[in-house]
């Protein structure tokens, strides 16, 4: 018997949960994909999985964890804080020898680097709503860059989801689209209802893929983030004023960064604020000059 034939031949998956007394916890931002088609569709949506490594947080009764293993990946690390998952987890483990490795702790708190080594990773997941956003900021903000993962396929809420792959001029631009579009290359894959998830949460689900821009920018994480809560943190405000808190004469240093002072955050094009986050560093002179491109 394949590895695949024996994932199929394990049990439903809502056979497993009320087994395992694995009943969705609020707490845990807990919402599962029971239905396998969809989960398959997932997994394919991180791109040809045959010989990756694939990282997956908040796995639960391991729907995705199945579908990842019989859309070819060679190993899964199925991050895990609630122990109720382990023994659905362990009979996929089961099913599938030596290719599902098992860690129990939360995914804040991962050394992802260390576990990727000299081999990037994929990360595939369904994120527990609870911490997706927090986790993204921490995979987009990886030093030294190019990163630890070469994608990253990812369900988050669809409004999360639209902050995510904003544009300027759009209600959902803000500081999470500029980090985003600074290291990354972003595009929503395909909305899922609320309906497919056990429970239902109130809001529909998007896939977002994204991959990492190699030539990114050399910039201090920390500058790019003061620059834009300072200029998101007053986003009705013109950039002369938001931008007081970081600098007591604003309109100097949006005149050396070639940006209209009367202009509002949500106005700024990525490669704006990677000027201002130049200037704030210190770094006047050739990368300053090298960000300056189309504000």
């Amino acid at each position: 018997m394949t590895d695949a034939d024996a994932l199929h031949a394990l049990p439903p998956l809502r056979e497993v949960i009320a087994t395992h007394g694995l009943a969705a916890r609020k707490a845990l931002g807990q919402n599962f994909l029971l239905d396998l088609n969809l989960t398959r569709r997932v997994a394919r949506a991180g791109g040809p999985l045959d010989g990756a490594h694939v990282v997956e947080i908040g796995p639960g009764p391991g729907g995705l964890t199945r579908a990842l293993l019989i859309e070819g990946a060679e190993q899964v690390t199925a991050i895990e804080r609630d122990g109720r998952a382990r023994p659905a987890l362990e009979a996929i483990a089961a099913a599938a020898p030596g290719r599902l490795d098992i860690r129990e702790g939360d995914a804040l708190d991962f050394d992802y680097a260390a576990l990727a080594g000299a081999r990037p990773l994929r990360i595939v997941a369904n994120l527990p709503y609870n911490i997706a956003t927090p986790l993204l900021i921490g995979w987009l903000s990886a030093e030294p860059w190019p990163p630890y993962w070469m994608s990253m396929t990812l369900m988050f809420q669809k409004e999360v989801a639209e902050r995510i792959v904003a544009t300027p001029g759009s209600k959902h631009y803000g500081r999470l689209a500029v980090l985003t579009g600074w290291r990354a290359d972003a595009a929503i894959q395909f909305q899922v209802p609320a309906r497919a998830f056990t429970p239902p949460p109130k809001v529909t689900s998007a896939l977002v893929r994204l991959e990492p821009k190699p030539d990114a920018e050399p910039l201090p994480v920390g500058a790019v983030e003061a620059v834009t809560a300072a200029a998101f943190g007053q986003r009705r405000k013109m950039l002369r004023s938001s931008l007081k808190t970081l600098w007591p004469e604003p309109e100097a240093i949006l005149e050396t960064a070639e940006i209209d002072a009367t202009l509002r955050a949500e106005q700024l094009p990525v490669e704006a604020f990677l000027r201002l986050a130049a200037l704030f560093a210190g770094l006047h002179g050739r990368l300053a000059d090298g960000l300056r491109v189309g504000s």
